[in-house]
């Protein structure tokens, strides 16, 4: 009798274990899916928005012209017909620039997004040669001049042309200073950080039987410079041409000629014209972009081959 009743009860109390056990895992269940419910939702409508943010700072530029290394830049567009009257109107936008190595050259990237191996701002140091200049004439194919407070950059700063035609104000270390345009190409010997000035431009620094003194230089943009000019090269036709510029403030970076209905970017000779191999263009609008980015565009020159014909227009000062 006594086993019949503890085997009631063990039976009486499996009933209960049974039911009470399917309401716990239920309550349980309950909990875990809230718990899962709230922290998980939070975390990853987090992630989802930080993710967003990410993908923005990344994916979206600012609106304005994209130069070669991504970024974009204020830019400026002036015209003038062929008769050198400006007809010019401005385009600015928001600047980005990309993390660089220095605060330098991020205000340069921002400032000259087109500039090569020269950039504003940035001080170089070298050693300055000297050179008979002869008549002034030089690789950059401007010509004999009366002018010859010139340099001659060396190989590696010529940079296929683009340094011709830019001035550059050059200091010893005694002090003395010279500013240079360039005109020449320093050969291969010349180091990079090399400038071989004129005879005139290194006595300004130094006794001339130094032959050699340390300097540091850098890119100037000049207050008064004049009006620039255009050359068709000699031999220059409908069919082919090469066309230069001339009296330009700041460097050069690119030179366009519209050829059905659209801008055609030309490449640049190490002697310092731009050229079109099958003629598109030739004869028609010319578009010239300086390192800052602003753009000068005459409507047509004539075909005149190795005739400097003069435009009314120039680079805004830096």
């Amino acid at each position: 009798m006594k086993e019949t009743r503890q085997a009631a009860r063990r039976r009486g109390r499996r009933p209960t274990l049974r039911a009470v056990t399917p309401v716990a895992l239920f309550a349980v269940g309950a909990l875990v899916c809230l718990v899962v419910a709230f922290r998980p939702g939070g975390q990853a409508d987090t992630g989802r928005a930080a993710d967003s943010a990410v993908t923005g700072s990344r994916g979206t530029k600012a609106p304005g012209r994209e130069s070669p290394d991504g970024s974009t830049s204020p830019a400026a567009t002036r015209s003038a017909s062929p008769d050198g009257s400006p007809t010019a109107t401005a385009r600015t936008s928001t600047a980005s620039a990309r993390p660089s190595a220095s605060a330098a050259s991020r205000a340069t990237k921002t400032t000259a997004p087109l500039a090569g191996r020269i950039r504003p701002g940035v001080g170089y140091r070298g050693v300055a040669t000297t050179y008979d200049a002869g008549t002034g004439d030089g690789a950059c194919s401007y010509g004999p001049s009366d002018e010859l407070m010139t340099a001659a950059m060396n190989h590696t700063d010529y940079e296929t042309a683009e340094a011709c035609g830019a001035y550059v104000l050059v200091r010893a270390d005694g002090g003395a200073s010279v500013t240079v345009r360039i005109t020449n190409e320093c050969p291969t010997g010349c180091v990079p950080g090399q400038l071989d000035l004129s005879a005139p431009a290194f006595a300004r620094l130094a006794n001339p039987a130094a032959g050699r003194i340390p300097i540091t230089w850098k890119l100037l943009s000049p207050g008064d410079s004049g009006t620039l000019s255009l050359r068709y090269k000699t031999g220059s036709s409908r069919y082919w041409c090469a066309l230069q510029v001339i009296g330009h403030r700041n460097p050069v970076a690119r030179l366009e000629l519209r050829s059905g209905g659209v801008w055609r970017q030309l490449p640049r000779t190490d002697y310092n014209y731009f050229l079109a191999e099958d003629g598109g263009g030739c004869g028609g609008p010319v578009r010239i972009t300086d390192i800052y980015g602003e753009r000068l565009t005459v409507d047509g020159i004539a075909l005149r081959p190795d005739a400097v014909q003069p435009t009314r227009l120039q680079f805004a000062g830096h």
